[in-house]
């Protein structure tokens, strides 16, 4: 295995450090005081317009949907680089370069599965960044980690699906830029266990599908939301059908290896911009006749997060070669564990760097606190740890 980057690699990877410390880093500020002036009212879920002028720097820059290997020509370790980089502001940076999930997920299951007419309507307005959109899995009555326990019901009437259940933590469904969402249900309870589900393509402002609240996150509420939707006999034509009746699960399962893969080329970022921070504070703060740095225990936690970080991308790196060069499924095993991996590392990290910043760790003065939701929350999304581990241990078994 080589990981060296490729020249694209290497070009697009300093193109985006650029682009992160010249615009990115500087529009934070902006970003978040002209969320906090509407937080609490209807206008929560607005974009800063912040947003739109990066998205058209990035575009200038030629940074602009590098997640999708058909359409940037980057390889899946191409990518992982310049992944990284936008994981140092991970709300701005992936929206900004048109690399942010769900939508990234999203365009990759419309390009492996949706029909002509479906890729015009909506995954070009995607690529060019005009609308985002959702996907509909997790269900608030069900243990979601196993996504066969799907109850949301797609029944057939005529030329239409009827779509009616519940789902909730939808990310970005409370953001009005939210055209579509992709919804997962069960068409044929008598199938099979694993073809029992398929997935329709639902248009968010479509008769009977309510908003019924957006859920904070540890108490924050991000710009996208995260909502719990309820679905009262919507109707759709039969023509929004992605893929067959009864392939949701084999098209669940092909969007959510690349889509984990993506969160943990961010986490890295992320935990790098911890330890950034990090050592900067140990320096800089002085603490019983001298700086922290000074002292072992925290040369310790500085020491320790740096072995944490480089082993997880280590192992990110690898199973990105894998991807690229055997197949996601033949990297399932890979995949299952950096989704463990990870979010862990991450909070590890970020927790430390929290500890070292003392009080101002837990303020908003430094993005330490909200870091650490994010990573915490990326424990449970795309499935828990338990069912990553569970993969990991399965594999393992048989071998044996």
């Amino acid at each position: 295995m080589d990981f060296e980057p490729s020249a694209a690699a290497a070009d697009y990877t300093n193109r985006m450090r650029e682009f992160l410390e010249e615009k990115v880093l500087p529009a934070e500020p902006a970003y978040e005081a002209w969320r906090a002036e509407r937080r609490g009212t209807p206008q929560e879920w607005d974009l800063p317009p912040v947003v739109e002028e990066l998205k058209a720097q990035a575009r200038s820059r030629g940074l602009w949907n590098l997640f999708l290997p058909s359409v940037s020509g980057l390889s899946n370790l191409d990518y992982a680089p310049v992944a990284e980089v936008s994981g140092w502001s991970p709300v701005i940076a992936p929206e900004a370069i048109n690399c942010q999930a769900p939508d990234t997920g999203n365009m990759e299951t419309l390009h492996l599965f949706a029909t002509p007419r479906q890729k015009a309507q909506w995954l070009e307005p995607l690529l060019v960044g005009e609308i985002r959109s959702a996907f509909a899995m997790t269900e608030p009555d069900v243990a979601s980690s196993d996504a066969t326990n799907v109850r949301t019901t797609i029944r057939r009437e005529g030329d239409e699906y009827v779509i009616s259940g519940k789902k909730w933590w939808i990310s970005g469904a409370a953001d009005a830029r939210c055209k579509i969402v992709i919804v997962m249900g069960k068409t044929d309870p008598d199938a099979p266990t694993h073809r029992q589900q398929s997935m329709v393509l639902v248009p968010r402002d479509t008769p009977g599908l309510e908003i019924k609240r957006h859920l904070p996150t540890f108490g924050y509420q991000d710009q996208h939301g995260h909502s719990e939707l309820e679905f009262h006999d919507v109707r759709v034509p039969v023509e929004n059908l992605l893929g067959e009746e009864g392939s949701g699960f084999a098209i669940a399962q092909a969007r959510l290896g690349p889509g984990r893969i993506h969160h943990c080329m961010r986490l890295i970022g992320m935990a790098e911009r911890a330890i950034d921070l990090m050592v900067r504070r140990a320096r800089e703060r002085v603490a019983f006749g001298r700086p922290l740095a000074g002292q072992g225990v925290v040369r310790e936690q500085i020491a320790q997060s740096r072995i944490e970080i480089e082993q997880a991308r280590l192992l990110v790196l690898k199973t990105a070669w894998l991807i690229d060069n055997a197949g996601a499924r033949r990297a399932a095993t890979e995949i299952a564990a950096i989704k463990a991996v990870c979010p862990r590392m991450a909070c590890d990290v970020i927790d430390r760097a929290i500890q070292i910043h003392g009080g101002a760790g837990m303020s908003d003065d430094v993005p330490l606190a909200y870091f650490y939701v994010w990573a915490r929350a990326l424990r449970l999304a795309d499935g828990p740890d338990e069912v990553h581990l569970r993969t990991v241990a399965r594999q393992e078994l048989g071998r044996h």
